[in-house]
């Protein structure tokens, strides 16, 4: 990282949180696999489409934060980019990430420092990624300094629902540090240098909601939320803002 104050590298609760989701056991594991490559799915979409903005076709591929690469194996089954690259602070994702097929290397890193010349890459990748860091400000900075263009997604979680009691416990459970609106992302691009091209946002899939639910019950009344907030999403997409978390994805240029 060049220039201004280094943020502290990710702390031990942070690596214990993020290695702990690699470690279960062999039947819950592959259930948390399925989970992250169902999200994936949607995380790839978002990309796929924010990428047709640009002047030319991505080639060089990176995701920050990549996970066990589930989200990059999502990106090649959808064309995107001849080489995929990964940096992750979980050592245990870094393995899985490094045997996937489609994935052409991954690098553990501290969370901060991206080890690669500037513009490394045309398109870099952070997808759920800065609401769990101390310092998201320097964190994109850092992404900006070694990516072309970036593709962020986060939870828009600046909304009523959000603000429960129970929300607020379920983002500490998810390791959530910060809660997002569209205006707070546009202001981070802006003190990176960069500028919102694209962006997308869309409420959960019916799939998603429906994936935890252990009962016929549970699944009914999951399909029955997705449904309703897709259709309040339809007709009135800023009053859906306000009120439920959207998955809002942006694409990210340098400033003129």
């Amino acid at each position: 990282m060049t220039g201004g104050q280094a943020p502290d590298p990710a702390s031990a609760e942070q690596r214990d949180l993020y290695e702990g989701q690699y470690s279960a056991p062999p039947g819950e594991a592959e259930r948390n696999g399925a989970w992250r490559a169902l999200c994936a799915q949607g995380k790839a979409d978002h990309v796929a489409e924010l990428v047709r903005s640009l002047p030319s076709v991505p080639s060089t591929v990176v995701e920050i934060g990549c996970g066990d690469g589930s989200v990059l194996t999502a990106l090649a089954e959808r064309a995107v980019g001849e080489v995929r690259h990964g940096f992750e602070i979980s050592e245990r994702a870094v393995a899985f990430a490094a045997s996937r097929p489609h994935v052409d290397r991954v690098e553990f890193f501290d969370g901060v420092d991206l080890p690669v010349p500037d513009k490394t890459y045309d398109l870099g990748v952070l997808s759920h990624v800065i609401e769990h860091v101390p310092e998201p400000a320097l964190l994109l900075r850092e992404a900006a300094r070694a990516c072309r263009a970036l593709v962020v997604e986060v939870p828009l979680e600046d909304n009523r629902s959000a603000s429960r009691p129970a929300a607020a416990r379920g983002r500490e459970e998810l390791g959530h540090l910060h809660r997002f609106s569209r205006e707070a992302v546009g202001a981070l691009a802006r003190g990176a240098g960069l500028e919102v091209r694209a962006e997308v946002a869309d409420p959960l899939p019916r799939e998603i909601h429906e994936f935890w639910a252990d009962s016929t019950g549970a699944r009914a009344r999951a399909s029955a939320k997705a449904a309703v907030r897709r259709g309040l999403f339809t007709v009135a997409p800023r009053v859906a803002e306000r009120t439920f978390t959207l998955h809002y994805a942006a694409l990210l240029t340098p400033r003129p």
